[in-house]
């Protein structure tokens, strides 16, 4: 676990910093520069560039993770990162050329029920296609266990870019179509900056011969490319759906909500970058003790740390929307928590999404994926209309803990193991017991004070009731070996 902690640690710091730029533009650069309008009007076509994205990827840099390891000789692993980025090159001149034979039909629909979302069609194409070919190259980072900077770019990156755009048009530097050219022009750098970083890393010799194991690499890539696609649906129809059924506004209001629930998932996010090689390597070579120590150690302290996250932040969001003053976006508060609830159920698991994507087992990922996407359109398209914003929380909840049993069954009765043990109980009851103390008290003190020492509050009680139970008997020689690290340097 020695990589894993060093590089863990590492991304957590880019993640950590990435939230809070992120949060700074989500809950405050956008509502007071940008409005809740032409914030909802970005965050909607980003999700909709998500949706896109998946068919250009087409899957190949999974497969990049997934088969590398298992390749024999210099040759095969060359054809394999060939393969992986010439085929999403090669969908993207296919969609290039069908959007521009009926771009006048692709934009009417898009903007059938906001002319502005029409008029910024092309960034939707446009940021898909660098997100896909980005992805390719962090792969080929992280396959070498060199996830950092890859990390530092994909986590960080983008929010700093934000950030500087959305200070650009506060002082009216640029206008809106200047903050969206500035937008796909970082993009395209973030890009650049990952090609040249990967190929000084490792540069392989460029075939187009195709891979030994193409027919095996080609069905993987497509199972995963279709869940995929469901996934991204599922991500991403609940704004797009919001933006059609309700307003742009509406949208922000989502959005600030979801990205306030999402830091729960920062700790499984830097660790999932690397630990994903790890995962594969290990079934690949059939290493089943190091399996199961993989899924159990990163499900308890993913639900320990993702754990005291949820309470800081449930329990101190009247007072953070209060302190930021957000006025009409509190409208979304009950969006946090409901979300909340399953991001916890997600890092819950630990790693086992890994051991189902890179196992033989994953095509069940893709009728997962299907099931879980189907009903995520028919829960959205009926709750939205009944309860809002609120609606579509529930609608994520619904289907994130459906696809979560469903994996862990699959796990369960195809490997004989899952995340669970003692220690999960003991953390879950450490999560209620914390809730349950702070929930009704309140402070007599501005927003922002009574927020500091709640959460000060929180932490303590948390770290000594867990230490007292023995649930950070695995972070503790983490973060003594990280330490002693710094003290070599």
């Amino acid at each position: 676990m020695g990589v894993v902690a060093k590089q863990s640690f590492y991304n957590s710091i880019t993640i950590g910093l990435a939230f809070v730029i992120g949060a700074l533009n989500t809950v405050f650069l956008y509502p007071t520069h940008m409005g809740s309008k032409l914030q909802g009007l970005v965050v909607a076509l980003l999700a909709l560039s998500n949706l896109v994205q998946p068919f250009i990827s087409f899957g190949v840099q999974h497969a990049v993770i997934k088969f590398y390891s298992n390749l024999q000789t210099k040759e095969e692993k060359d054809k394999l990162l060939s393969f992986s980025l010439f085929l999403p090159l090669s969908v993207f001149v296919v969609l290039l050329a069908i959007s521009s034979v009926f771009y006048s039909e692709i934009v009417d629909f898009i903007a059938s029920e906001n002319k502005e979302m029409g008029k910024y069609a092309y960034l939707i194409l446009t940021i898909a296609f660098a997100t896909a070919l980005f992805e390719v190259f962090y792969n080929w980072l992280r396959i070498q266990f060199l996830s950092v900077f890859g990390n530092f770019l994909k986590e960080f990156f983008p929010r700093v870019l934000i950030f500087v755009l959305l200070l650009l048009y506060a002082f009216e530097v640029v206008d809106f179509d200047g903050f969206v050219v500035g937008l796909i022009t970082g993009y395209y750098l973030r890009l650049l900056l990952v090609i040249i970083y990967s190929l000084s890393k490792y540069t392989p010799r460029f075939s187009l011969a195709l891979p030994d194991q193409f027919k095996v690499i080609l069905k993987y890539s497509l199972l995963i490319f279709m869940s995929g696609t469901a996934a991204s649906l599922i991500l991403d129809i609940d704004k797009s759906m919001i933006s059609t059924i309700l307003t742009v506004e509406n949208v922000a209001f989502y959005s600030v909500a979801i990205f306030i629930a999402a830091v729960i998932e920062f700790p499984g996010r830097a660790m999932f970058q690397i630990i994903s090689p790890l995962v594969a390597k290990a079934l690949n070579e059939g290493d089943d003790i190091t399996l199961k120590r993989l899924l159990k150690k990163s499900a308890n302290n993913l639900l320990l740390i993702s754990g005291l996250l949820f309470c800081l932040i449930n329990l101190n969001l009247s007072d953070f929307y209060n302190w930021i003053d957000l006025g009409d976006y509190a409208v979304a508060l009950e969006v946090v928590l409901i979300v909340s609830l399953g991001k916890l159920f997600t890092m819950s698991m630990g790693c086992l999404n890994n051991i189902i994507t890179n196992s033989k087992y994953y095509v069940y990922v893709f009728w997962f994926s299907t099931i879980s996407a189907l009903l995520a359109v028919v829960l959205n398209l009926y709750l939205i209309q009944w309860y809002g914003i609120t609606g579509a929380a529930y609608a994520t909840l619904m289907v994130i803990v459906l696809i979560n049993i469903l994996k862990i069954l699959l796990v369960q009765f195809r490997f004989k193991i899952n995340p669970y043990s003692k220690a999960s109980i003991l953390t879950v009851t450490l999560i209620l017991l914390v809730n349950l103390i702070f929930t009704f008290i309140e402070f007599d003190l501005s927003p922002f004070m009574a927020l500091a020492v709640r959460s000060i509050l929180i932490f303590l009680v948390f770290a000594v009731i867990a230490h007292l139970m023995k649930l950070t008997t695995d972070i503790q020689p983490v973060l003594k070996r990280i330490l002693s690290s710094f003290q070599k340097t």
